[in-house]
């Protein structure tokens, strides 16, 4: 599938996203809304205020997790790496329970920089307890240390949520199931910062991380530095999944799924695979979400709820596909 197509495809399942909810708007309306927005007409307000803002977290979160997770499959050399399984969104859902609960933070562009921080201190952490010490990463071990890590991090979150006020608790229904739903404008503002910074710095990581996965000594012949890119690749990490996770909560398998399918159109190159990873992520996760409201419409269903629904059954099958090899 070409890059334009995949583009095209997540314009569509846009379009759709405005279209669906407990109120279905005809098409021309959203376009009538684009080009004249209307005050006074009820739809109008319905697209500007809520399923935009909506459509465009869930794409940029989306895009966020998908790029995080190549990464983390070409860091690792793990085809089951992904920020929920490896404890990295566990990390950054404690750190942003943290500063809510004790410094009082009420806005993302204060708790973001929580969100980052836990989420690296998360991937240090599994990083560590994953290494066979002179064998290297062990690809099993990685994802051992991930699930004990996300487990001991769930239970603090619970101890902190009982601990602290019921404003708290309430605030975290909704984003721990992992919800695009009711986020404002500066939510999307600084997702779009650790997209974009994130993302620039994994592009630009690209060409040195094809010459590592032909394996360390190798990538070293050919001029690159292992310690220098996969520093970069883990600093981009943290902005890229502790910002998604700030920003929607901690979604789980979309990062695990998009970098297989983009492998599919783009081969081994992560000068490809990244940007494919990104939209089919994007996609991925905005589908997500559009299932979630016709499910159980006129309620909802999280998307984080659906992706992991849909998403583990995938992880079992790439359990049994793949053969786990040691770095």
């Amino acid at each position: 599938m070409p890059l334009a197509l995949t583009a095209f495809v997540l314009c569509a399942a846009s379009a759709l996203s405005l279209m669906t909810g407990a109120r279905a708007i005809p098409l021309a309306e959203i376009l009538q809304s684009l080009t004249a927005y209307d005050p006074t007409n009820d739809l109008h307000v319905i697209i500007h205020a809520l399923r935009l803002p909506r459509t465009a977290l869930a794409l940029l979160a989306g895009a966020a997790l998908g790029i995080s997770g190549a990464l983390m499959q070409a860091v690792t050399r793990n085809p089951l790496a992904e920020p929920g399984l490896l404890g990295i969104n566990a990390g950054a859902a404690v750190a942003v329970l943290v500063g809510v609960s004790f410094f009082g933070l009420t806005r993302i562009d204060q708790y973001l920089w929580f969100g980052i921080c836990g989420a690296g201190f998360a991937g240090v952490a599994v990083f560590l307890l994953g290494r066979g010490h002179d064998a290297g990463v062990d690809p099993v071990r990685l994802v051992l240390a991930g699930a004990g890590l996300s487990v001991m991090l769930g239970a603090l979150s619970g101890i902190i949520i009982i601990n602290a006020p019921s404003g708290v608790y309430d605030d975290f229904r909704q984003w721990g199931a992992g919800s695009v739903e009711g986020r404002g404008g500066p939510v999307l503002i600084a997702l779009t910062l650790s997209l974009i910074l994130g993302g620039a710095l994994a592009l630009g990581i690209a060409p040195g991380l094809n010459a590592l996965a032909l394996g360390r000594d190798v990538g070293r012949a050919l001029g690159a530095r292992p310690v220098l890119i996969w520093s970069l690749a883990c600093l981009a990490i943290m902005m890229l999944a502790g910002g998604a996770t700030a920003a929607v909560g901690p979604i789980g398998f979309i990062g695990l799924v998009a970098p297989h399918i983009a492998r599919l159109f783009s081969g081994p190159d992560y000068r490809w695979i990244l940007p494919y990873s990104a939209l089919i992520a994007a996609l991925l996760l905005l589908l997500a979400d559009i299932l979630g409201r016709i499910l159980v419409s006129p309620a909802e269903v999280a998307a984080g709820i659906v992706a992991a629904i849909l998403g583990g059954p995938f992880f079992v099958l790439s359990v049994r596909r793949f053969k786990m090899m040691r770095l």
